[in-house]
């Protein structure tokens, strides 16, 4: 005899059809198994919002035969905090201020005024400025880089920026290049990300 619910339909559990429509849920692998523990690795670390300082090596060699996609994992990670308050090397403007002038100097020349090449002008000089800056080896700092080019027609300009600044270990660089026709201004901020 069939069992019946409140409305005379047959109920759910007992129905073979809706047994088949609801698919099951896979089951999670085992950390044991020895295909699954990358998998399980991969899916921590890209479910994580934390950085990663160090994580242990497979117990098991067999699985050391995927050292090539081990170690390109390994490779993407970021270091967790180690609570360090003060950087090893403290950003030395007059020394980064003479790099970017002279990157200034040396894409500028002979460039007159235009809006147009101008605007592809500022996003490369921005990129190779910061790959300058980084090359000085200022480790934990975060580098924000702005290009204006400014016409000369006569006009007053004023720049100004706001934020939030440590006193102590963040600071700026401010480089000028001047042509008849235009200013160009590269402005470098270094902020230390403790």
């Amino acid at each position: 005899m069939e069992k019946r619910g409140r409305l005379g339909k047959p109920t759910s559990s007992q129905s073979p059809q809706a047994s088949q429509a609801t698919p099951r849920k896979e089951r999670r692998p085992s950390m044991f198994e020895k295909e699954a523990y990358t998998q399980i690795l991969r899916e921590r670390l890209r479910e994580s919002i934390h950085d990663v300082q160090y994580v242990e090596p497979p117990f098991d060699d067999s699985i050391a035969d995927i050292g090539k996609e081990w170690k390109s994992a390994l490779a993407k990670l970021k270091f967790a905090n180690s609570y360090r308050m003060e950087p090893l090397k403290k950003f030395q403007a007059h020394t980064v201020e003479i790099k970017v002038q002279q990157i200034l100097t040396e894409s500028l020349t002979d460039v007159q005024y235009d809006q147009k090449v101008f605007s592809h002008l500022s996003l490369e000089l921005a990129d190779r400025i910061l790959l300058a800056v980084k090359e000085f080896g200022y480790h934990r700092y975060k580098f924000i880089i702005k290009i204006l080019f400014i016409q000369k027609t006569g006009q007053a300009i004023n720049v100004s920026s706001r934020g939030i600044w440590d006193v102590a270990w963040d600071s700026w660089v401010a480089a000028k290049h001047e042509t008849e026709s235009y200013v160009a201004l590269a402005l470098v901020f270094a902020l230390y990300c403790e």
